[in-house]
């Protein structure tokens, strides 16, 4: 046996995948039933419409930029491409409603 054990990952000068482990996965689920609780709770509570669905909204928006983060790992390196093309989706998304929204009202 030779004294130099480097493994495969420091001699090609790339570094080795660390698996996070269930810990995150768990925490993004509890975070996600958090929020959807949340809404129920606005909804029952009968505050007022517009702010029931305007804060339906924002709790949608923030739930699905935290599952494109940890169920769709968009926050580890390498995904330029599909942060982007998500991206232009989105504005292309918001674009149509507000022109649909608009359209409507005036």
């Amino acid at each position: 046996m030779s004294a130099n054990h480097h493994s495969a990952s420091e001699h090609t000068g790339k570094r080795a995948h660390v698996h996070e482990g269930p810990k995150n996965h768990y925490l993004a689920f509890v975070f996600s039933i958090v929020l959807t609780i949340l809404a129920f709770v606005v909804v029952i509570a009968e505050i007022g419409r517009t702010f029931t669905i305007l804060f339906i909204l924002v709790l949608g928006i923030i739930q699905a930029v935290f599952q494109l983060a940890f169920w769709m790992h968009m926050k580890d390196r390498g995904h330029v491409y599909a942060i982007t093309g998500i991206s232009f989706g989105a504005i292309i998304a918001l674009t149509g409603v507000a022109a649909v929204v608009y359209w409507i009202w005036w």
